[in-house]
């Protein structure tokens, strides 16, 4: 049963999403932020006045800040393009592992840069989720801000034993290195909240290529109290790291989802229409218009109707005034037999138009059988 539940929050959840998901097509943007983790880097050397003082140390792994945006193009069948613009910041606050005498210190990277990618959309997988991988290629800054000092008495550089804590080395640069990539993500479509628009999810693995060295500044104060300040260096090995982003990727022209198509309204069905004729300067009902009658009754039973009408004339062998009224009588004859045979009277209207509308059209004092009628109508 808890399975049953979650599959369904599940479905529930993905509706706003479903079959929405498109090939990205076109020029596209996207940027994402998150966090990052540079692994211990490794201390090739930290050195004052051509003396070592450490060779084998690592600066300590550290979580900071991290974010990409992009330009690109897709290509429609999976694949896409992009370049990259890319920054991470890392505050490092020790040192491990340094092989002379005893050394602290750390420092503040930024590694800024730009990448050129490309990446495949595994399309179809899923309507709501579509996978992607990637490589890239390009240049990074790493920036560092670095100090490191001793913890225990030894001698650095020609002049005596140094006491600890006294001798300190620390400097900030850049250096540009050659950097790849390799990308893992996701993209959910939002395609029915904004066409065009994703959120996506990545892991990116970015690595620097060859040793980087930064020039620095030693001072120290020996056990005879002489201070001493010097050029100093460090050199780093490579440097990688992995980011976790959360970001938006928005793919220009897409089209928006076609509107639903409008519910087809049935056709209005055709009134029908029925003749009861009369005898002259008559109002009664002969058996065919009876009958005529109850056939019109029983069809209004078998179709969603809006009303009835009976409308009654005559033939001009009449005064108007006198026809007007004899017409009125037939109408009320009709409408009287429809009611007997099952037809609401709410729904009938009654209507006398006397000799104004004729059927065969004649001269006055004519009598004519066909304009002595009611008509019943049902819409």
């Amino acid at each position: 049963m808890k399975l049953r539940s979650a599959l369904l929050a599940a479905t529930i959840m993905a509706l706003p999403f479903a079959a929405s998901a498109q090939p990205v097509t076109g020029l596209y943007i996207g940027a994402g932020m998150g966090v990052n983790f540079t692994q211990q880097e490794n201390i090739k050397s930290i050195t004052a006045l051509g003396s070592t003082i450490t060779t084998t140390g690592n600066f300590k792994s550290s979580v900071g800040f991290a974010g990409v945006v992009s330009l690109g193009w897709g290509f429609g069948n999976g694949f896409r393009a992009e370049i990259e613009g890319n920054y991470r910041y890392n505050h490092i606050g020790g040192l491990t592992g340094t092989g002379v005498g005893g050394i602290g210190g750390g420092t503040n990277e930024q590694k800024f840069g730009g990448m050129v990618n490309a990446l495949y959309d595994f399309n179809g997988v899923s309507p709501w989720i579509v996978p992607y991988v990637g490589v890239g290629v390009g240049w990074v800054g790493v920036s560092e801000k670095w100090h490191a000092y001793n913890t225990t008495g030894f001698t650095v550089i020609p002049g005596g034993t140094f006491v600890p804590g006294a001798v300190n080395v620390g400097g900030q640069g850049t250096t540009g290195s050659f950097a790849y990539q390799a990308i893992l993500g996701a993209a959910f479509p939002l395609n029915n909240v904004i066409p065009g628009l994703a959120l996506t999810t990545e892991y990116r693995f970015l690595g620097t290529a060859g040793n980087r060295s930064y020039s620095g500044v030693l001072t120290a104060t020996n056990t005879a109290g002489v201070k001493t300040a010097v050029a100093g260096s460090m050199s780093l090995g490579p440097s990688y790291n992995h980011a976790i982003l959360v970001g938006l990727r928005y793919n220009f022209g897409v089209a928006p989802p076609p509107a639903p198509a409008a519910a087809a309204v049935p056709a209005q069905a055709p009134a029908r229409s029925y003749l009861v004729f009369f005898d002259w300067d008559k109002a009664t009902l002969t058996d065919r218009a009876r009958q005529i009658i109850k056939e019109a009754a029983d069809n209004s039973t078998r179709v969603q109707y809006t009303r009835i009408e009976v409308n009654g004339y005559t033939d001009t062998s009449g005064t108007p005034r006198y026809n007007q009224g004899l017409s009125v009588r037939r109408a009320q004859a009709v409408a009287a037999e429809l009611v007997r045979d099952g037809v609401p009277r709410q729904a009938i209207s009654i209507q006398g138009f006397g000799d104004t509308k004729l059927l065969v059209p004649t001269g006055p004092g004519v009598r004519e059988p066909q304009n002595r009628r009611v008509e019943i109508i049902i819409r």
